[in-house]
């Protein structure tokens, strides 16, 4: 199964520590070996870096740990092919451009005879499900909504054709236009959010620590959303079976969460997941 990372601040933040322990799942302390791939929003722009090759063994993950970017919305990606071969063209997050704003898109799962309509305005690239539902998703707000609705408005769209697309399988994702993110879990997604008073962090895959309380302002928030938990001296929080949720400014600021919230432990996530087919 493919794994998710997404991070969003009240501002601009360096994911070094998150993404060092979770380029690692890809192909060393993990089996995602099928490509990785990492977006950062800065401004109105977005620097996107994909490889082909296993994350932990990657030189462009290399780069992105020495280059220390600094960004409000991060969305990351290592892949276990089970739709399309392992190509650039199948590479996550995708990018395409709606209502003048990039928007980015990871996702972690298996949709079952998931054939949208061709779209007029979005196609996908590659042959993946997982970028036939970003474009999907887009081209039916796009045609719902010649300019960008309200949050509220955006946020119940989405969940509505979120709950659509899930009935396909499994729809863990993340998605960002660079002022919020949107993460929603069909198993396993957790999170947590670091603000002050700050403490030491220390990474679940690799022997490395950090105090936040040094490299931050009693004024940051950062939220850091992912497939498992990456540190092990934490509390993770989890979102429920199928609940989408809206970070800003490094907070949850919208939920649609289940009446009878279900929550997975790893194990059922990922035997669910090698039911449906999902390679763990």
């Amino acid at each position: 199964m493919c794994q998710l990372l997404g991070m969003n601040c009240n501002t601009p933040t360096d994911i070094v520590f998150s993404f060092e322990g979770f380029r690692l799942r890809g192909g060393l302390t993990d089996h995602h070996a099928d490509g990785f791939g990492i977006g950062f929003f800065e401004g109105r722009g977005v620097r996107l870096f994909h490889d082909d090759k296993p994350s932990a063994h990657s030189p462009v993950a290399d780069l992105v740990r020495a280059y220390q970017i600094k960004s409000e919305n991060v969305i990351a990606h290592i892949r276990k092919a089970t739709q399309g071969q392992t190509s650039l063209a199948n590479t996550h997050p995708f990018m395409r451009e709606m209502w003048g704003e990039y928007w980015l898109f990871a996702h972690n799962g298996h949709l079952k005879n998931f054939f949208p309509a061709q779209g007029e305005y979005y196609r996908a690239v590659g042959n993946t499900d997982s970028e036939r539902a970003f474009c999907y998703i887009l081209e039916q707000l796009r045609r719902r909504f010649r300019e960008k609705p309200d949050n509220d408005t955006l946020f119940d769209t989405i969940t509505a054709l979120t709950a659509e697309i899930r009935s396909h399988g499994l729809f863990n994702f993340m998605m960002s236009n660079g002022d919020f993110l949107f993460a929603h879990a069909s198993t396993l997604l957790y999170y947590i959010v670091r603000k002050a008073p700050f403490g030491e962090a220390k990474l679940l895959d690799d022997d490395v620590a950090i105090d936040f309380a040094a490299v931050t302002t009693p004024d940051d928030k950062v939220a850091v959303i992912a497939t498992l938990p990456l540190t092990v001296n934490e509390q993770w929080a989890q979102l429920a079976v199928n609940e989408l949720v809206m970070f800003e400014g490094g907070d949850i600021v919208r939920r649609n969460l289940p009446a009878n919230p279900v929550y997975m432990s790893a194990e059922e996530g990922l035997s669910i997941a090698r039911a449906a087919g999902v390679s763990v």
